[in-house]
């Protein structure tokens, strides 16, 4: 009876157009139709975005996890302060619709795991002591590679206005565990078993909402040079290169057209028994990079409750700061 791991966000926005080619640009595949546009990574099976169009504005609609056992589950959503609800107009009527406390919609479905990735050739890094690459060069010329081609969605981070209570509900209801915390600001949540250091993570903000998504790449040379190519097209704000503290996993984050973030990501600690980890609660210095660039001034903003909404022209002012 848990959450096993991620499968999609579906965001309201009010015109498709710039998310399908910001999405599409990030190595995204696009199905559009009518007022909905689904995206996948290149030889998925199933969606990890949805974006419905025809809205005022952009705001999360829901987050989807993979679980099992849901109809045990449900009886735990109620005893910890969440509550079962219909599936919204639109939406097909199985697995199991959850509002979390703080009004959260979350979709759980029991669906099979997906099929292991193919492995990759290894990072191979010489260090002082230990020369692994011999008789050949770490780096093929720039234009040898390919376009962007994310290769699953990894997780998942949103805003809440009680980051404690947002874990103690993943955790006591949905069968989850926190991974590790900086303070009561922002904490990281796993599933128990063969799981990322974080599936779901929470960022204190005064209401709901959705910060980032981060997809998966093959090493920390393709989320630089990927990072920077989305850069390039998008001209927005960015945060990358760097490496975080809590999880460890290289990053470069690219802003979206409302003001959120995709991440591309490598490296990512890993749990495969909750019950051998020991959770860490950080200082606010580590909470966001071990190292990497100054912090965008509005990486932790959460536009979905600020009235004054994202002006793209504050974002380029961030970025040549």
């Amino acid at each position: 009876m848990a959450v096993l791991g991620p499968l999609s966000f579906t965001l309201e926005v009010s015109d498709l157009e710039p998310g399908v080619t910001f999405y599409t640009d990030a190595g995204l595949v696009a199905d559009v139709e009518g007022d909905i546009a689904r995206l996948r990574c290149p030889g998925q099976d199933r969606d990890s975005i949805v974006l419905l169009g025809g809205y005022p504005k952009k705001r999360l609609h829901h987050i989807s996890l993979r679980a099992d056992q849901l109809d045990r589950m449900a009886g735990d959503v109620a005893a910890h302060g969440g509550t079962v609800v219909a599936a919204p107009d639109g939406f097909e009527d199985n697995g199991l619709w959850v509002e979390d406390p703080h009004g959260m919609l979350i979709r759980l479905s029991e669906r099979p795991a997906d099929p292991e990735l193919e492995a990759a050739e290894p990072f191979q890094v010489n260090a002082p002591g230990l020369t692994v690459r011999k008789r050949r060069s770490a780096m093929l010329p720039g234009a040898s590679y390919g376009p962007a081609r994310p290769l699953r969605l990894g997780h998942i981070l949103v805003f809440s206005p009680d980051v404690p209570a947002s874990v103690a509900f993943m955790s006591d209801a949905l069968g989850m565990g926190l991974a590790d915390r900086a303070q009561d600001i922002i904490a990281f949540c796993c599933a128990r078993k063969d799981s990322d250091h974080h599936v779901v993570a929470f960022a204190k903000s005064p209401g709901i909402g959705f910060h980032h998504a981060s997809f998966m790449v093959h090493d920390p040379d393709a989320v630089g040079r990927n990072g920077r190519a989305l850069l390039a097209r998008t001209k927005l704000g960015d945060w990358g290169f760097g490496r975080h503290t809590i999880g460890s996993n290289f990053f470069h984050y690219i802003q979206d057209p409302w003001g959120s973030w995709f991440e591309y990501y490598s490296d990512m600690d890993h749990i495969d028994d909750y019950a051998l980890w020991t959770p860490t609660n950080y200082d606010m210095a580590d909470s966001l990079a071990n190292w990497g660039p100054d912090v965008p001034r509005d990486f932790v903003h959460n536009y979905e409750v600020d009235e004054a909404g994202f002006a793209p022209a504050t974002v380029r002012e961030v970025a040549t700061a």
